[in-house]
């Protein structure tokens, strides 16, 4: 949500201040540039208006965010509006789903090599194509299970289905929202069949851990009718823009070669030809580690052009605040709720006792390189795949996407988190402490 600026009121207000307010504040407020400007602000109510589509009324709990932040100070001072601004904090509570136009394509992720989940991936297609009358996206590999492929009675519904190829065909356009059946993993694959913005995903808990997956299967018609309907809350996931930026060796080798015969090139044409540049969109985690080598991988962390650190230790973990419940949390980080906006850097196994894990602002930009005194190259993954070598030369740019994902709630953003957490990291599980006999009471 963009700040937007209008006239401040009053004889009083300086004729060179300007008055800035969040359009989501403003339904709830009414802030004057004028005197009001010295005193206090009114106080935000706690209710919110109700979401679409719903006939109960929405009430706001209490948020990570709370009000979106006045961005004046003072009677003269203020924000310098940023016009190449990605991101914008948010209330968790107030992120509601809704449709321009009713629904009508639904991509469904199967997790595969999972017997267990044929019958619940044909129910859910028959509903979709039957009843909704809606046009499912397959990937091809999903129907090329010989359970599927011999199954007569499905054959009917197969036969309207729309089917692609990862890395092949592109359906990012194609897609209202994705339906995933499976654990954890399925939502990351989601993730990684969208470079650019992803629809709402609504994922249902048949995996093993499931701390992504907030669904239940047994009711599964009430909650997509539900989800078709508008009716649902949003956490919207941030990822990671990845750009490896790797030397191309050969080709290098070939212009050198030239080089010497023929003259010098120039610096901007150097890295043009020299260098190849891929981009990832992440969901949890980039982790730069020794592979297989058995020293210590050596590289250099820099935070907007700045040296901050080199890690020397088993590798690093730069992840999302959904990543921090992964990885980053076994290599013993904090975890942060989806919502708040930043990147996490955490080391593995560093041979240092003062190397802590460290949380950075979402906007800045990361860099991670070999250092020169490295004895031996590192290797790359992103949310565990496309797992490649990093040579000297070679880059690794991070920063926060401008495409999150939107991942449908089962209940809202903070209630969802605290049940996983309890759930299925079992966080804070202890057994209770007595309390003391009303005669020991009375000894102390």
């Amino acid at each position: 949500m963009e700040p937007e600026a209008f006239s401040p009121g009053g004889d009083n207000a300086s004729s060179d201040s300007t008055c800035y307010q969040c359009s989501s504040c403003r339904a709830d407020e009414e802030r004057s540039c004028a005197n009001s400007m010295r005193g206090r602000a009114k106080t935000r109510s706690l209710s919110a208006s109700p979401a679409l589509g719903s006939t109960k009324e929405f009430r706001r709990t209490r948020s990570l965010h709370g009000p979106c932040p006045v961005t004046t100070f003072g009677p003269k001072a203020c924000m310098l509006q940023n016009p190449k601004t990605i991101m914008h904090i948010q209330d968790p509570a107030s992120q509601r789903l809704t449709w321009n136009k009713p629904p009508k394509s639904v991509l469904v992720i199967k997790k595969i090599r999972d017997a267990s989940l044929l019958q619940p991936f044909k129910d859910l297609c028959i509903y979709l194509t039957e009843v909704n009358n809606m046009i499912v996206y397959v990937e091809k590999k999903v129907l090329e299970d010989p359970a599927i492929m011999n199954d007569d009675s499905f054959g009917p519904v197969k036969k309207k289905f729309c089917t692609f190829s990862e890395d092949y065909d592109d359906i990012s356009n194609q897609i209202d929202f994705i339906i995933c059946l499976g654990g954890d993993g399925t939502l990351l694959y989601a993730s990684s069949l969208f470079p650019g913005s992803v629809p709402p995903v609504m994922a249902f808990h048949l995996g093993s851990l499931g701390f992504l997956t907030p669904f239940n299967f047994e009711n599964f018609q009430s909650q997509v009718t539900q989800v078709i309907e508008g009716n649902a809350a949003l956490v919207l996931r941030s990822r990671l823009k990845v750009k490896v930026l790797k030397e191309h060796k050969e080709k290098k080798a070939m212009i050198q070669n030239g080089i010497e015969e023929n003259g010098l090139i120039s610096p901007s044409l150097e890295k043009e030809l020299f260098k190849q540049a891929t981009q990832y969109q992440v969901l949890n985690e980039v982790v730069v580690d020794r592979g297989p080598s058995s020293y210590l991988s050596n590289v250099d962390v820099f935070l907007d052009g700045h040296h901050i650190t080199t890690v020397q230790g088993d590798g690093v973990i730069v992840s999302t605040p959904t990543g921090s419940t992964a990885y980053a949390a076994a290599a013993g980080a904090s975890m942060i709720h989806p919502n708040v906006p930043a990147i996490m850097i955490t080391p593995i196994c560093p041979h240092s006792l003062s190397f802590r894990p460290i949380v950075v602002p979402a906007g800045v930009e990361l860099k991670i390189m070999l250092s020169p005194e490295a004895r031996n190259t590192a290797w790359v993954s992103f949310d565990g795949r496309k797992r490649q070598e990093i040579c000297h030369g070679d880059s690794i740019s991070i920063t926060t996407s401008c495409y999150p994902l939107p991942s449908i709630c089962f209940q809202d953003p903070v209630s969802d988190w605290f049940d996983s957490l309890a759930e299925c990291l079992h966080w804070n599980v202890r057994k209770k402490q007595n309390n003391f006999a009303i005669d020991e009471e009375e000894e102390f």
